[in-house]
């Protein structure tokens, strides 16, 4: 264990480099033996959805789910090795994780015992993340200063507006949007754990570059304590590449609720800390695509009956227009890829 005087901020890279270490090969070494324990609890596997790619019928039945557990597990523990949990930003991201872990995983716990793919009714679990999120931004907005606690920067123009009351719900609303994009967006072999790796290494970036008064504070505002959360990005990026080896086309394992809805919403939480949250749309494009979908065939189906795309979310709309699935998946890597960068430039 770190003794408090290693916890300076110059330390901070050291610590973020150890802890993905140690979060990869704890998620390489574990992996199997998880893989091999879910299998034997859970008879039938994650229940498929017969709305779905027919294809996924037979290709994915009997494969275990509950695979964030991989995930949180061993960024969770990465966090307290290596990061100052005493910090608010700290412990408030660890918490999001285990209440909207332990949310998914009774929902992946009951769909694996019923085998139906619905467990959880919808308004439970968004009651469930709301509380959690607001819970969240209020320890977030005590521990921000209070020149910056309630503004919104847009990036590359330099411009900031004052959101005063409104910033609590919409902040609320960016974790638990966050929470159900990376969600919706867990539906093929590797997409969202890939994706992931992208997006937390990103902010990993951003984290460094808001938590350091030494950068230009005229393009995005200079948030004390923030640089700490480099370790908890690392720490989570360590954790989804080490689950990726497992998750990529054959999965032997899926991500399941219990990973997707922690793991979207502490990507929320992480955006709203080092307040970038527009820059979490453009880098995340593929998640608000994936959501924005899925908007989009509801409310035209009812107003039409007809469906827009031919099925929803967007990367089975692919995969019916004849894409393979890891075709699918790389060119979403891939646009990940380029929108992280687009949010890099923001720095510059």
């Amino acid at each position: 264990m770190w003794s408090m005087w290693s916890y300076a901020p110059e330390t901070i890279p050291l610590r973020a480099l150890y802890a993905f270490v140690l979060a990869l090969a704890l998620s390489l070494i574990s992996g199997g033996k998880l893989i091999s324990f879910l299998k034997g609890c859970e008879k039938g596997g994650q229940p498929i959805r017969e709305d779905g790619p027919q294809s996924h019928l037979k290709e994915k039945k009997g494969t275990p789910t509950m695979g964030g557990l991989l995930i949180l597990t061993t960024s969770l523990l990465s966090m307290l090795l290596f990061a100052n949990v005493k910090l608010h930003f700290v412990w408030i991201s660890m918490l999001v994780l285990l209440v909207y872990g332990a949310t998914g995983f009774a929902d992946d716990y009951v769909k694996v015992k019923k085998q139906t793919p619905n467990a959880m009714t919808a308004k439970m679990k968004l009651f469930i993340q709301f509380m959690a999120a607001v819970l969240a931004v209020n320890v977030i907005a005590a521990a921000t200063p209070n020149s910056v606690e309630s503004q919104l920067f847009i990036p590359y123009f330099n411009w900031s507006f004052q959101l005063s009351w409104v910033y609590i719900p919409f902040a609320v609303i960016v974790i638990s949007g966050a929470s159900n994009a990376v969600n919706l967006s867990d539906g093929l072999d590797g997409l969202a754990a890939g994706m992931l790796v992208i997006v937390f290494s990103v902010f990993m970036v951003f984290a460094f570059a808001t938590g350091y008064p030494v950068f230009n504070e005229t393009a995005f505002p200079y948030i004390p304590k923030s640089a700490e959360m480099a370790v908890v990005c690392a720490a989570l990026t360590g954790g989804c590449l080490g689950f990726l080896w497992f998750n990529i086309k054959k999965a032997r394992i899926f991500m399941g609720d219990t990973g997707s809805l922690a793991l979207g919403a502490v990507l929320g939480v992480i955006a709203v800390i080092l307040k970038h949250e527009i820059i979490l749309a453009v880098v995340g494009i593929v998640f608000v695509a994936e959501t924005v979908s899925v908007m989009i065939q509801v409310l035209y189906f009812k107003k039409t009956g007809k469906r827009f795309f031919k099925m929803a979310p967007i990367h089975h709309h692919f995969e019916q227009l004849g894409w393979s699935e890891v075709k699918v998946v790389y060119t979403f890597w891939a646009v990940t890829a380029l929108a992280s960068l687009v949010g890099l430039l923001s720095l510059i």
